[in-house]
Parts: structure tokens; C-alpha cells; sequence
């Protein structure tokens, strides 16, 4: 049998192989980050023709802070649980489970987007620049970190209310935990600083500590992490592997991982799997189901990823994204 088509367990959840629609952002969400019907079509149509067992919604913002651009999703208040069960009912009548991922784009959202100012683990710009960053943030305080840890919690319990199957932190791609993991960002001299793994990723864990109280133990809690930021004086590949460990000791389901603050693409890297370097270190380290994405466009590829032990399941984004019916089952030989 095929890698790729073997069930893999999360917590109490099976699903049915190893094939992940990773999130992507649509911006096709109504008014208020509400799901409408051509999200639901969006999410459909994936779900019936692109052969995954799990599909991994685009970022959903927890608090109007910490929302990254115009019509993004919202898990920010109550009043979106009931449009949000239209997703999931929708979804799970195709046979494909669903996690919501959530987030806080910290210095990464615009004041003419959310009406606050912007915020960081330090005052220093994003160092992506552009439209990302168009303001100096303020640091926030230790009063503002709860604040924020608790609107995690409260956004997966949405989540679970409304039906995910599970819930996804958001901590890559240089938004407001990524921002705190990466030393280009945090520059704070407090227990939440840079100068050791266990404070760069403090944030973390009390978010991840959070959201497991709301949801309880048999819930699937995965954390996306933007592992490496491939620049001088960032984040690297065995931070990465070590601040792995610390979220699998603190009972994390899965570990998604991908690019850091620049995004998710690697320079000078377009072959399938461009991120396994980081994902093969991971799987050394740690015991739980680990996650990869980056460039794979074909069932062969996926399944070679599996099959050389870079991950334990694998994301198929830009061509899902691109086209739903991508995976034609005929030419790559593999039954589902």
C-alpha cells in the first residue's frame, strides 16, 4: 500500500491519509469575517475533487488587533459560530475533516485595517517590509500577552463549537508568535526575550496551555511554526527541531512546518518538499505526526516525501489552490 493513502491518527481523530489542503487565505469571507456561500463552495469543491483527508482553513483572526487583511475569516467573537457550522456540515458530508487555523498578525496588521495600533513582541519594524509593515508596533506588555493568550483559547473554543475537527495555532510566516520564536523580531529582555529557546517560545506554550484547558485532552491542537527564516542572525533549522520538543512535551497533536518572517517560499528553492530539511530534522526529534509543505504539485512527490521519512503527512497548497481537480488518480497510479 502507498504511504500516502494509510489513515493517521491525531489524538482521537482518524483521518483517512496522509494528503493536506494546507490554509490558505482566500479573502473571500462577507462582512465581519463571516462565512458566505462562495467560501463554501471554495472549501467544497476541494474537499470532493482534490483527494485530501484533511483540509486546514485559511487564518482566522482572534481579536480585531490581530487581523491581517480585508475579508480574512474571524474567530474573534461568538456570533461567528453558527455561519462557521455552515462550513464544517458542508465539509464533512464529503468524508474530509477539518481544523481551523487561528492568529494574531501582530506588527504584520495595518491600523487603517483594524483601527489599533500596531503591535510586537518590540518596537523594530517587519523585516518584510512593503504593505506588511507599514508602521513601527509597540511592544506589548506582559498584561497585553494574557490578554491575547486568553483570545487564543476563546477562538478555539469557537472553533470546536462550530465543529472543526481540531485547531491549528498560527505561528509562521511572521505573524505575532513567529514574531516572538524569531531573534530578528524579539529583541525584548524579559522571561519572553530571544536569548533562549524556552523564553523565545514562552508565548507558545502558554497559548498552547490555554487552548488545551478550553478544549480538553481529546481535542487535536496542531501549531504551524515557521521554523527557519533563512536569513543571517534568524531563526534556523535546529531551532526549529528544539522548539519541537518543547510543544510536543507540552501535549501538541501535530506540527505543521514551513517558512518563517519571509513567508512561505525558500530562496533559491522551488523542488517538492523545499522546507523537508527542516520537517526530516523534526521527525528526529519528536514522536507526534509532523507535517510538511513547500512546492509539491504531484501525488509521486508527495508520496516520495513519505516514503524517505521527511514527514508524516504532506501539503498540497498553490495547486489545490489553483485547480481542485489536480490529483488525477490515473496518471499517478494511486487508488484512494
Amino acid at each position: 500500500m502507498e504511504m500516502i493513502t494509510k489513515p493517521i491518527q491525531l489524538n482521537c481523530l482518524t483521518i483517512k491519509n496522509r494528503l493536506v489542503m494546507p490554509p490558505m487565505a482566500t479573502a473571500k469571507s462577507a462582512p465581519g469575517g463571516l462565512v458566505n456561500q462562495e467560501l463554501r463552495d471554495y472549501y467544497r469543491e476541494r474537499a470532493l475533487y482534490s483527494r485530501v483527508g484533511l483540509i486546514i482553513t485559511e487564518h482566522s483572526y482572534i481579536n480585531i488587533q490581530g487581523k491581517a487583511g480585508e475579508h480574512q475569516l474571524s474567530m474573534a467573537s461568538d456570533n461567528v459560530v453558527e455561519t462557521m457550522r455552515t462550513l464544517t456540515d458542508t465539509i464533512h458530508k464529503t468524508d474530509v475533516k477539518l481544523m481551523a487555523q487561528i492568529n494574531h498578525a501582530g506588527s504584520r496588521a495595518a491600523s487603517d485595517n483594524t483601527g489599533c495600533e500596531p503591535v510586537g513582541p518590540s518596537g523594530i519594524l517587519h523585516p518584510n517590509g512593503g504593505k506588511n509593515a507599514p508602521e513601527m508596533p509597540r511592544e506589548l506588555t506582559r498584561e497585553e500577552i494574557r490578554r491575547i493568550t486568553e483570545d487564543f483559547a476563546q477562538a478555539a473554543r469557537r472553533a470546536k463549537e462550530a465543529g472543526f475537527d481540531g485547531v491549528e495555532i498560527h505561528s509562521a510566516h511572521g505573524y505575532l508568535l513567529n514574531q516572538f520564536y524569531s531573534p530578528l523580531t524579539n529583541k525584548r529582555s524579559d522571561e519572553y526575550g530571544a536569548d533562549t529557546m524556552e523564553n523565545r517560545t514562552r508565548f507558545h506554550v502558554e497559548v498552547i496551555r490555554a487552548v488545551r484547558a478550553m478544549v480538553g485532552h481529546d481535542y487535536p491542537v496542531a501549531i504551524r511554526l515557521g521554523g527557519c527564516d533563512y536569513r543571517e542572525g534568524g531563526s534556523t533549522v535546529e531551532d526549529c527541531a528544539e522548539a519541537c520538543g518543547i510543544f510536543e512535551k507540552e501535549g501538541v497533536d501535530l506540527l505543521d512546518i514551513t517558512g518563517g518572517l519571509f513567508g512561505y517560499t525558500r530562496p533559491g528553492h522551488t523542488e517538492p518538499g523545499y522546507f523537508k530539511e527542516m520537517s526530516g530534522a523534526v521527525k528526529k526529534a519528536v514522536k507526534i505526526p509532523v507535517l510538511v509543505t513547500g512546492g509539491v504539485k504531484t501525488m509521486e512527490a508527495a508520496e516520495e516525501l513519505l516514503r524517505e521519512g521527511f514527514a508524516d503527512m504532506v501539503g498540497v497548497g498553490r495547486a489545490i489552490f489553483q485547480d481542485p481537480g489536480w490529483a488525477d488518480v490515473r496518471s499517478s497510479g494511486i487508488e484512494f
